[in-house]
C-alpha cells in the first residue's frame, strides 16, 4: 500500500478573545491506501479538527498536507471544493439528508453536481442502496419516514456514488441504537473489504474494533497506535481484548 494522504508537521490553531488555543500540534501522518483508519482520543483531543484538515473540510494554520503527492494545503476554498467533490466522501453523526426529498433523490443531489450521466447514476444509486439494504420499497420514501439506521445508510450511498478515493466518517453511529449502529458498521466494512480508503473518528469500541489501524491523539498529538487485522467475526473477543489492552495503554 502507498499513503493516500500524509501531513507534514500540521498545525490548527483557533483565536478565542485573543487567546490562542493549539488543537493540532507538529502533527506528521500517513493514510495508506485502502487502509480503514480509526482516529481515537479524548474529548478535546483534535480527533474532528484532523478529520477536516485531511479532507480539506478546513485548512491548517501551519504545515501540509498531500493528497498522493498533490500539496492542498494552500488551495483556495473553490479548488478545496471541487477536491472534496472529486475525491472524497462524508459521512456525520447527523445525516444531513434533505426533508422535501425522497431516497434516490437524496443519493442524486450530489451526484449530479458532480455532472454525472443520469441514468448511469440513478441505476447506479439503486444497486447501491440494495447492497447497503434499502431494499426498493424504501427507495421513495423520505427521510422522515425511514428509522435513523436507515436515514445513515442513504447517507453512505450518497457519500459513495461518486465513486470517492477516500471515505470520511465523523461518529457515524453516534445518533444510532446498537442495532442500526450494527447495520451501518457493517457496510462500513464491507466497503473496506472491497477495497475503499476509510478515515473514521470515533470514541466508541465496537465502532473502533472495524478499522485495521486505530490512532490514538493526546492534546493535538499521536501518542499511539493499534494495527489489526481485517474485521472477521470469529476473531472478535481476541480482537476486542487486543484492542482495549491498547486504549488502556493510553489512558482511555
Amino acid at each position: 500500500m502507498k499513503p493516500i494522504l500524509r501531513t507534514e508537521k500540521l498545525c490548527k490553531t483557533f483565536s478565542n478573545e485573543g487567546l490562542q488555543q493549539h488543537v493540532i500540534k507538529n502533527l506528521d501522518l500517513e493514510i495508506m491506501e485502502k487502509d480503514f483508519t480509526v482516529i481515537m482520543g479524548s474529548s478535546g483531543s483534535g480527533k474532528s479538527t484532523l478529520l477536516y484538515a485531511l479532507s480539506g473540510m478546513d485548512k491548517p494554520s501551519m504545515g501540509k498536507v498531500f493528497f498522493g503527492e498533490e500539496d492542498i494545503s494552500d488551495y483556495s476554498n473553490d479548488k478545496l471544493a471541487l477536491f472534496r467533490r472529486n475525491h472524497c466522501g462524508f459521512v456525520f453523526q447527523s445525516i444531513y439528508l434533505l426533508e422535501n426529498m425522497n431516497v434516490i433523490d437524496n443519493v442524486l443531489t450530489g451526484a449530479l453536481v458532480a455532472k454525472k450521466n443520469p441514468p448511469e447514476l440513478v441505476a447506479k444509486t439503486k444497486e447501491l442502496l440494495k447492497q447497503v439494504g434499502i431494499d426498493e420499497a424504501l427507495w421513495k420514501k423520505y427521510p422522515n419516514q425511514l428509522s435513523g439506521g436507515e436515514c445513515q445508510r442513504v447517507g453512505i450511498v450518497r457519500a459513495i456514488v461518486n465513486e470517492p478515493q477516500i471515505l470520511f466518517a465523523d461518529e457515524p453511529t453516534g445518533a444510532l441504537n446498537s442495532s442500526s449502529g450494527h447495520d451501518v458498521l457493517d457496510v462500513f466494512t464491507n466497503l473496506h473489504k472491497n477495497g475503499q480508503s476509510i478515515v473514521m473518528v470515533t470514541h466508541d469500541l465496537k465502532t473502533a474494533l472495524r478499522g485495521t489501524r486505530v490512532i490514538y491523539l493526546r492534546d493535538g498529538g499521536i501518542v499511539g497506535e493499534h494495527r489489526m487485522e481485517d474485521f472477521e467475526t470469529d476473531d472478535l473477543k481476541k480482537r476486542r481484548e487486543s484492542l482495549q489492552e491498547f486504549l488502556n495503554e493510553m489512558g482511555w
